[in-house]
């Protein structure tokens, strides 16, 4: 067991790593080979998707246990919202996407916060602010009255939303579009990229109170919509802004893309090794994770990418989106 955890400690960087170096460590030194492992591999890289079924009990007028008209309506509009939680963008009709824009537009994206060196006073009980009871004790004649405690500042964190908006792209980037639009409606210091064979910057773009018109104005301002994917070309654009504004040192930046680049792996991997040296975290999502735990880059980009990356999301449907918003509000 020492060789096991030795080897987890120095050689897994990622939580959804550790299943497969228990599948690597079981071949290796236990000599138990899994019999469909490329069967496994391939469930795992399709898109999963869930739905949700409506059942109404089957009730006679006057009887006990009748359902109302509006207590039916209330049950169907509660299992057509978890439908919609659960289906995937690429899955939705027109009508449905409509209804999870909605949905998107009601979400509450809480700023990443981070600790700072300086210190505020605080009334539970944290680290003792002898200094501030030496002055008081002083100001009593030695006498002292309370214990004073302190904590460390916070501070919000800057979050930086990098967003494939190539062809491949299409069934998700309006919606990942308008996720990263409420995240700047909450805090003043995210600021929102758009790429596909070059990097566009849209923050300005997003700051209206009305996301149709905030889409609108972002939709004019990239002029590569739904084209070409370069994404180490766009990455590199953006490393180089960084070093001259301090743009992105120390922030959480987020890339919306599925990884098919069109560009040099060696380009993706420079930018993508530079990203890791200015930012505090990186953290890909790829719709074509989907559901699935274990999950396997198979796109040249994603592979490229993979060993600078900290987190993978999915961001295919709105329950994934949730969970990403849990998880920014918590990385800081």
């Amino acid at each position: 067991m020492n060789v096991y955890w030795a080897g987890r400690a120095t050689l897994v960087r990622r939580n959804d790593h550790v299943p497969i170096y228990n599948v690597i460590f079981q071949q290796y030194f236990l000599d138990i080979h899994e019999t469909a492992v490329d069967e496994r591999k391939r469930t795992l890289r399709a898109s999963s998707t869930a739905g949700a079924t409506l059942e109404i009990p089957n009730t006679e007028q006057g009887l006990p246990g009748e359902i109302s008209p509006d207590e039916v309506k209330l049950g169907y509009l509660a299992s057509t919202s978890e439908v919609h939680r659960l289906k995937a963008f690429a899955d939705c009709s027109e009508e449905e996407i409509r209804r999870v824009r909605k949905l998107i537009s009601r979400f509450r994206v809480t700023p990443p916060q981070r600790r700072t060196h300086r210190s505020t006073r605080s009334k539970k009980a944290a680290r003792l602010d002898l200094r501030r009871m030496v002055r008081e004790t002083m100001r009593n004649l030695g006498e002292p009255r309370a214990l004073a405690f302190k904590k460390r500042k916070l501070k919000l964190r800057p979050l930086v939303f990098i967003l494939d908006v190539s062809g491949s792209m299409a069934d998700y980037s309006r919606n990942l579009l308008q996720f990263a639009y409420c995240a700047r409606r909450a805090n003043a210091k995210v600021d929102v990229f758009c790429f596909g064979t070059r990097l566009t910057r849209i923050t300005r773009s997003l700051d209206r109170r009305n996301a149709d018109e905030a889409m609108r104005l972002a939709g004019e301002a990239v002029l590569d919509w739904d084209g070409g994917t370069r994404i180490g070309d766009s990455l590199r654009q953006f490393t180089r802004e960084s070093r001259r504004s301090r743009l992105g040192r120390g922030a959480i930046v987020v890339i919306c893309s599925d990884g098919l680049d069109r560009g040099e792996p060696a380009a993706l991997s420079d930018s993508m090794e530079s990203l890791s040296r200015i930012a505090h975290r990186v953290i890909w999502v790829n719709p074509h994770k989907g559901d699935a735990v274990d999950f396997v880059p198979s796109s040249i980009g994603m592979i490229v990418a993979d060993p600078y990356i900290d987190e993978v999301h999915s961001g295919h449907n709105l329950a994934s989106l949730e969970r990403l918003a849990d998880r920014l509000a918590k990385v800081g």
